[in-house]
């Protein structure tokens, strides 16, 4: 070491062969680095005299009031998602941190950034890691799941499968039987899949059931339609997609195939986003009621941080079925 330099965390880290945060968490006390590691970081701290700053550590114990929020930014749903949000933590004296989810930067990575930014909890939008993950993490920091079925940490959702019948009821109800399912991807997809085949199961409609697989994309959406409609067998008179964004999707391809909407397929979609919403789209739906959902995830965060709260709660609310242009008799 340089005379007169005083020894610094990453001093010790650049010895050890570890991250500066790895240093910290031993010198914290916080639990996970194993026993070696911890007793390599302290005897090469105490070779090189380290004193820690007592200053930097009584600022480091200081609350942040910050809550973390994991949203896909080109998912309209979590757009409108984190604004409620932002609203719902300042009423309650607290500030919203985003992390980004994009195929360069998957959850893991989003999670860990929040957590390097000392958010006092995490608000995940529509998460697909493993329960594992998610445990794991909460112990580390307290988690609210939105939008998924899940046990090992708070979670806030709206009833998937009940969303999904009111759907295939409507859809019933306007003469229609052969009614295909595009799919989303994760526990939320196979939960909303799961809705749309014991709604078809309880109107005796299980030789009409016909799902394509597909992943909450707007492209995916488009694709799905070519394979609909070449398969040889009688065309769906109606098209039932996992989320509005890749019912955007179909739509899109249904225009450009010629096929008339809703006169001769009808479509929906999912969410009640910004997008179901606008005029030339003006989709049949389902509202999550995202405000309240978005109030319910915040409420779980501060109850864990400011009243103690240790058990684990999940809270379900009703969906609610909205009716525009893109459905019809058939």
């Amino acid at each position: 070491m340089a005379a007169g330099k005083s020894v610094t965390m990453q001093d010790i880290a650049d010895r050890v062969g570890v991250s500066k945060a790895l240093v910290s968490m031993i010198f914290r006390g916080v639990p996970g680095p194993s026993a070696e590691t911890k007793e390599r970081v302290l005897a090469v701290a105490d070779e090189l005299d380290y004193r820690p700053n007592r200053t930097a550590a009584l600022l480091s114990l200081r609350r942040t009031h910050l809550i973390g929020v994991m949203a896909n930014i080109r998912n309209p749903f979590h757009a409108e998602m984190v604004e409620h949000m932002v609203a719902e933590a300042d009423s309650v004296g607290y500030e919203i941190v985003l992390g980004a989810v994009t195929p360069t930067h998957p959850e893991s990575n989003v999670i860990e950034t929040l957590l390097d930014f000392r958010c006092e909890a995490v608000v995940l939008l529509g998460p697909e890691v493993p329960d594992d993950d998610l445990a794991t993490w909460n112990k580390r920091v307290p988690l609210v799941a939105v939008g998924r079925r899940v046990s090992a940490v708070d979670a806030v959702r709206a009833g998937d499968s009940r969303g999904m019948s009111d759907v295939v009821d409507h859809l019933v109800g306007l003469g229609h039987k052969r009614i295909a399912h595009l799919t989303g991807s994760g526990s939320i997809g196979k939960d909303r899949q799961a809705g749309y085949r014991r709604a078809m199961h309880r109107h005796g409609l299980d030789e009409f059931v016909s799902v394509v697989a597909g992943d909450f994309t707007d492209q995916r959406g488009f694709d799905a339609v070519a394979e609909l409609l070449a398969d040889g067998s009688a065309p769906p008179t109606a098209i039932v997609a996992a989320n509005d964004r890749s019912a955007v999707g179909v739509l899109d391809a249904l225009q450009r195939s010629g096929v008339s909407v809703p006169g001769d397929m009808s479509v929906t979609g999912y969410d009640d986003s910004t997008l179901a919403r606008m005029a030339h789209i003006d989709l049949t739906t389902v509202s999550q009621e995202p405000k309240e959902q978005a109030r319910r995830a915040i409420l779980a965060a501060v109850e864990r941080l400011d009243h103690e709260r240790t058990e684990t709660v999940s809270t379900v609310l009703r969906p609610r079925l909205v009716v525009r242009g893109t459905t019809g008799p058939v």
